[in-house]
């Protein structure tokens, strides 16, 4: 019985040290997905010209799997938007949540919206008022990259900001 708990452990232990292909740890849980990368690879979201603001100037926000806690690369990217709306008064934005592809939709949902309320927040104790944000969640239903595999799971475990009318 101890030599099963104690390989239990090792596993726990060398699952708990992956990394999710980007030289991040990965968070193993059998969860879908959250925690911020801060990864500013993915371009901010397509607007149309017909939206407001079409200079909104703010990044976009990565998750590690199943987690919508923000690690120092999503905070300093929130800072970056903060200040930016912060400078700019009149700029208002939603914050868009999403997930991969991992867990059921229901879970992406409420996963994808924790995650926009967790930027939201974040943005409100940084001093930027909270009537100039709003949340959605999409859960896995707006990818930014289609695919299988770890890349393109960590480009869709996101929160994308785009203007709104005020």
């Amino acid at each position: 019985m101890g030599q099963r708990l104690l390989m239990c452990l090792a596993l726990v232990a060398l699952v708990g040290c992956q990394t999710d292909g980007t030289g991040s740890p990965s968070s193993s849980t059998g969860f879908p997905e959250e925690s911020a990368s801060g990864s500013s690879e993915m371009p901010p979201a397509a607007r149309s010209s017909s939206e407001p603001d079409m200079d909104l100037q703010l990044e976009t926000v990565y998750f590690a799997y199943d987690r919508a806690s923000l690690d120092a690369g999503a905070r300093g990217i929130l800072r970056s938007n903060a200040e930016y709306l912060k400078t700019n008064s009149g700029a208002t934005a939603r914050i868009e949540g999403n997930c991969d592809s991992r867990g059921s939709a229901e879970y992406n949902l409420a996963l994808g919206e924790r995650r926009a309320l967790a930027a939201k927040q974040y943005l409100v104790d940084l001093g930027v008022d909270a009537s100039r944000l709003s949340t959605i969640s999409y859960g896995e239903e707006r990818p930014a990259v289609r695919g299988q595999t770890e890349a393109a799971f960590a480009k869709n475990r996101r929160d994308d900001f785009l203007p709104t009318a005020r």
